[in-house]
């Protein structure tokens, strides 16, 4: 209970991707398999039940029964039980949640979903699961999302009170086509179902939010796959976007596909989706192709050489071209070279909104601070990721001299007073690098709230990474929030705080 919302009813949830689900059922743990699937659940009163399947019924007793009528890889078959209640937010989507969450969750979400879904499908093709809901996860939930059919698992991160993140679901619902239904046959290929769901997410963003705003994110994006690499070293194997996952020295020692998890199959798989897009030098021919491709392997798994192989077939005059071997961009290459993408996209337009955050970011990081020229710029209409990348400037810049950072946060209570989760990191991560002690107390708060790994491994980094009342307050934090959080990232903070 002490991990949930509510703090008063225990809750259960399972994750699947990657190998786990062998653990809840026996079943072939792969995603080359795919099958249908049923399941009778049986709850305690107080209880629901939820899964993801495409149909289901309450029977007396409080049972459950629900049926998966399309086949998918086991890693999708999920289950969550806990005190939870639903409410309806468009024709073929409810969200649900703790009853504490749920009114916060329909206000974000009503319309929202149907207006995402339905540009989707014209974009990709019918929507062929049915219902698209979303199951607010308790706040010791610690991943951004899990795409299982018909049912989303979030962080309830995502209720920011303004709407501010809602397009974080985007990335979720275009898994409904790239990785649910046509699905990487193997985790060492995972980049099929990444790389292919950026490019989707960003294509649905740039028709929702036009492309200077979905540039700007994809700006975050590659500004992440560069910290990555940096942090990794660019010619680390788990840079290549075909990653060996072999088995170690016994038979038994195989090596754990959630361990070769990072940016690189996300940010260089887009980046490479990208690529053959600009082969083909037409959004609306590169588009009628991501269809033509879900429509000839929907409900199949498939490896890079399939996906691949069905592009050049599908632009004979590009096969003939020798596309696939120009030098330096050889489709080998990307796939097996490990290192820096070796074609970026165009973010441009995204300019128009980086280059007002830079500026403010360097006049904030003067000696003396020019409050005129700071004045003159009107942050109020300014949209989360545009936020997003003037904090990250100002970490940039930081420490800053003395006085700035609290001016700073008197000036925008915008960002220092805010709600929304990833302006919560970085503001705390400038606290934290600012020695800000006056505000140390937000980045207790921060910690107290959620358990998501994208943030809680950064923030507890730059506490253990500090001065001395930095790290007090890591170990004090960790005490206090250790049993509200997942076991792995009480295991993962306790590598960082050396603990182990």
């Amino acid at each position: 209970p002490e991990q949930t919302a509510g703090k008063r009813k225990p809750f259960m949830y399972t994750q699947g991707q990657a190998v786990l689900n062998r653990s809840f059922f026996p079943g072939f743990d792969t995603p080359s398999v795919k099958c249908t699937y049923s399941a009778t659940v049986q709850v305690p009163e107080g209880f629901t039940a939820v899964m993801s399947a495409t149909s289901w019924e309450k029977q007396e007793d409080n049972t459950f029964v629900f049926k998966m009528s399309q086949p998918i890889p086991s890693y999708l078959i999920a289950l969550a039980v806990g005190d939870i209640v639903s409410a309806e937010v468009g024709p073929r989507s409810r969200v649900w949640a703790e009853p504490c969450l749920i009114e916060a969750a329909k206000e974000e979400y009503d319309g929202v979903i149907e207006e995402f879904l339905t540009v989707g499908e014209k974009l990709f093709g019918p929507y062929v699961w049915g219902r698209y809901d979303i199951l607010f996860m308790p706040p010791s939930f610690p991943f951004g999302g899990m795409e299982n059919p018909c049912l989303t698992f979030v962080t309830p991160c995502l209720l920011a009170g303004d709407r501010s993140l809602v397009d974080v679901i985007i990335h979720e619902i275009s898994h409904s086509w790239f990785g649910n239904l046509v699905t990487n046959a193997t985790w060492g290929e995972f980049w099929l179902n990444e790389g292919f769901t950026m490019y989707a997410q960003r294509r649905i963003s740039t028709e929702v939010y036009g492309s200077a705003y979905t540039c700007l994110e994809a700006a975050t994006g590659r500004a992440l796959l560069r910290q990555h690499m940096d942090n990794t070293g660019e010619d680390h194997p788990l840079n290549k976007l075909r990653v060996v996952i072999e088995p170690g020295f016994s038979l038994f020692l195989g090596v754990n596909p959630d361990d070769t998890y990072n940016e690189t199959p996300y940010e260089k798989g887009y980046c490479f989706v990208s690529y053959l897009a600009h082969l083909v030098g037409d959004q609306s021919k590169f588009d009628a192709f991501l269809q033509a491709y879900v429509n000839r392997f929907k409900f199949q798994s498939i490896t890079a050489d399939d996906a691949l192989g069905f592009f050049l077939e599908y632009f004979p005059e590009l096969k003939e071209k020798g596309v696939d071997s120009i030098p330096g961009f050889e489709f080998d290459r990307w796939l097996n070279t490990p290192g820096w993408p070796p074609y970026l996209p165009d973010l441009s337009p995204g300019e128009q909104l980086m280059k007002p955050a830079d500026e403010l970011a360097e006049l904030w990081a003067a000696d003396g601070l020019n409050m005129e020229a700071i004045e003159a710029v009107d942050i109020t209409a300014w949209r989360t990721y545009q936020l997003v990348y003037f904090l990250d400037q100002v970490l940039q810049k930081s420490p800053l001299p003395e006085g700035n950072v609290e001016r700073l946060s008197k000036m925008y209570p915008k960002i220092s007073k805010a709600q929304n989760a990833e302006l919560r990191l970085r503001w705390c991560q400038i606290i934290l690098k600012n020695n800000l002690e006056a505000e140390y107390s937000k980045v207790k708060d921060f910690l107290h709230s959620q358990g998501k790994q994208k943030y809680t491994l950064p923030l507890y980094r730059a506490m253990w990474g500090g001065s001395e009342s930095t790290r007090a307050l890591a170990m004090e934090t960790f005490s206090a929030t250790a049993p509200q959080l997942h076991v792995n990232v009480q295991n993962y903070v306790k590598k960082i705080l050396g603990l182990e």
